[in-house]
């Protein structure tokens, strides 16, 4: 059963840190690229990053890039998020998602082009 599971989210004051896991089973990593799609009340989700778990490529969104970074562990089959210097705008639900990797892939922030997706992890941002 093919399974993407996110962990790591909870409460943090802003300008606090949080590492987001998000662990796969049922499936080897190895030939996708992991994306971290966020999504707050009443918007649209948006790709945040994207790793390619293949040679560690990553991709970042523009409003994140400096605070966000995504890494991999190919041996636990699991990507990571770490957000620093976290906002009050970063509040919403993190999603992790899988899109299979082909030559020439560049990275994708389109939540369509992903194939298997976990169920999310809420980070609140607030004093």
């Amino acid at each position: 059963q093919v399974q993407l599971v996110e962990s790591g989210g909870g409460l943090v004051q802003p300008g606090g840190s949080l590492r987001l896991s998000c662990a796969a089973s049922g499936f080897t990593l190895d030939y996708y690229a992991i994306g971290w799609f966020r999504q707050a009340p009443g918007k649209e989700r948006e790709g945040v990053s994207c790793i390619i778990m293949s040679d560690g490529s990553t991709y970042y969104a523009e409003s994140v890039k400096g605070r966000f970074t995504i890494s991999r562990d190919n041996a636990k089959n699991t990507v990571y998020l770490q957000i620093d210097s976290l906002k009050p705008e970063d509040t919403a639900v993190y999603y992790c998602a899988a899109d299979r990797w082909y030559p020439g892939y560049s990275g994708s922030f389109y939540a369509y082009e992903y194939d298997y997706w976990g169920r999310g992890t809420q980070v609140t941002v607030s004093s």
